[in-house]
């Protein structure tokens, strides 16, 4: 999937000894978005800025040992292995000697040629990643001007991790002209290095440059194309990132020296074998518990109480990852929690005054948001027409961000119908649930409309269960939860027949559920939900509707 990026020239950081200018370059090829202000929080914003950059670089996959050299070595002893094994004869043996000379020789040879190409190449490497990140890796993040906030969002190289650093406008102390929009922005690691710069005493300038979109017909030399072949992962993992943002989850704070706490064991120890997941014990009304597997460190959380009304115990994997909150922990003033569930994606919010910086994991470092999680099937389905979702979206375009009842009341719409028409923005990439302040945005992801049929939104599991309505192979059952439905029953296809069984809140999002088929017992909902509890719902959105 190619994005063509297209700057005025190049971020860039300017220093002295009394200021210090920040200046990014937008794309643009974009509508027009700016920004211009003077930092008032120096030392917060440079420590979230650098922790957005330690979620770009973070890649904890593992990387096998590299055995390229010893199966070379392999390849020319069998020959010599093979001859001694069948020397039996002295002809044999002089044949043997003769091609061990051979082969000496050629080695010898080879050596000469490939010995300082290898070294010199590996020299080149070694320098790049010392002095130039960007031969190594993309680092364009997206950003997003609103008109309360500036909000910049980024991925891991891994695809596990998501970073979003929101900063009101109370962070700068002069904000100039501004146009509100998405764009992306040259954004170097040289950049990064001159954000460590900042400091206190030096007056420091923030610009999103608006001379980026100036139309002129001469120096065209100043702007900087750029071409990036973005795997459709990417793109994926951004709106699936999303949708797992509307999810019920367990909600609880934490004490910064709590997150430190976890921090100093993560460095402290390292697992040599498994289990290597966290546990978070949740009692109503009592300090949160974590278990740190498999050495059974248990650590109390005595500032921290959980104040829900149901008992919980949730497991989650990937926790070296924690790690990019780290630098963080001096200038935060708590972090919030949501788990969805053992397995499940988990989301950190840092809460740094006029700042937010949230941190999305998925469930585990290799179950990476892109590939496995359809965390979109677990949202609300509810089905709306193209005239309903442009009301919806030309009402939260005019403000650019509210909350789910502002635009039911305003447009005179069902709760469910709203939810359902801002489910489908967030999956083609338009708009955003922003977890801290718990309202919709306008967020376009490209300026183009992504292709949906790539990024496969319309899940197979989706098609089946379709299949199954469509056939009269479901038969429903309702009952009534406190504030949510249940869903059970029992779907029947070729003599075979499953009972699924799901609960949904009042938002029509899926709370809980289980089946007995094949895929539910592997995979629970590490992958989103079974085609059997997917042909439930849309059985019983037929029923309600007809």
């Amino acid at each position: 999937m190619e994005f063509n990026y297209k700057y005025h020239g190049s971020s860039a950081v300017s220093s002295n000894t009394g200021q210090v200018g920040i200046s990014f370059a937008p794309d643009t090829f974009r509508e027009p978005t700016f920004f211009t202000g003077r930092l008032n929080k120096h030392i917060p914003f440079r420590e979230a800025i650098s922790a957005l950059h330690d979620v770009v670089v973070s890649d904890l996959r593992f990387r096998p040992r590299d055995r390229t050299e010893y199966k070379e070595w392999a390849a020319q002893q069998e020959a010599v292995w093979l001859a001694e094994f069948m020397a039996q004869a002295e002809d044999v043996s002089v044949k043997v000697s003769e091609l061990r000379a051979e082969l000496d020789v050629v080695r010898r040879e080879k050596q000469a040629i490939i010995g300082p190409f290898n070294t010199a190449k590996k020299e080149y490497f070694n320098y790049l990643y010392k002095r130039d990140y960007d031969a190594w890796f993309v680092l364009d993040p997206v950003i997003t001007v609103h008109p309360d906030e500036l909000f910049f969002e980024c991925f891991s190289q891994d695809e596990s991790a998501y970073g979003r650093l929101s900063c009101d406008y109370n962070v700068y102390k002069e904000v100039g002209e501004f146009a509100c929009g998405t764009t992306n922005i040259d954004y170097s690691s040289a950049l990064y290095n001159e954000f460590q710069k900042v400091r206190e005493y030096k007056e420091t300038e923030f610009s999103i440059d608006p001379s980026g979109f100036a139309v002129q017909t001469t120096g065209e030399e100043s702007y900087k194309e750029v071409k990036i072949d973005l795997p459709e992962s990417w793109v994926r993992g951004f709106l699936q990132v999303s949708s797992a943002m509307t999810l019920p989850a367990r909600t609880f704070e934490l004490h910064p020296m709590d997150v430190h706490n976890f921090c100093f064991i993560l460095r402290r120890h390292k697992e040599k074998k498994g289990p290597r997941s966290m546990r978070f014990i949740l009692k109503p009304g009592e300090p949160v518990q974590v278990v740190f597997e498999p050495w059974n460190y248990v650590v109390t959380c005595a500032r921290s109480v959980y104040k829900g009304d149901q008992a919980d115990e949730i497991r989650i994997w990937g926790r070296r990852r924690l790690l990019i909150l780290e630098r963080l922990i001096p200038v935060a003033r708590k972090f919030t929690v949501s788990l969805l569930g053992s397995g499940l994606p988990s989301f950190y919010v840092a809460d740094l005054g006029d700042m937010a910086f949230t941190l999305g994991l998925s469930g585990w470092t290799a179950n990476d948001w892109s590939r496995a999680g359809n965390f979109d099937l677990m949202a609300p389905r509810a089905e709306t027409d193209g005239m309903t979702q442009q009301q919806v979206w030309l009402a939260l375009k005019e403000t650019w961000l509210a909350d789910t009842d502002t635009l039911a009341a305003r447009l005179d719409m069902a709760r469910d119908t709203v939810l359902g028409a801002l489910s489908a923005f967030v999956q083609a990439g338009r708009a955003i649930y922003d977890l801290n302040k718990g309202v919709w945005r306008v967020r376009e992801l490209s300026r183009e409309p992504l292709p949906m049929d790539k990024l496969r939104f319309s899940n197979e599991r989706e098609a089946s269960a379709r299949r199954f309505v469509d056939d009269n192979a479901v038969f429903l059952e309702m009952g009534q939860t406190d504030g949510g439905l249940r869903l059970s029953g029992t779907v029947t296809e070729k003599g075979k027949s499953w009972q699924p069984e799901l609960v949904t809140d009042a938002d029509q999002r899926m709370v809980q559920a289980e089946c007995t088929c094949n895929f539910y017992q592997q995979n629970k909902l590490y992958k989103g939900p079974c085609e059997h509890m997917l042909a439930l719902r849309i059985a019983h959105r037929e029923r309600r509707d007809a």
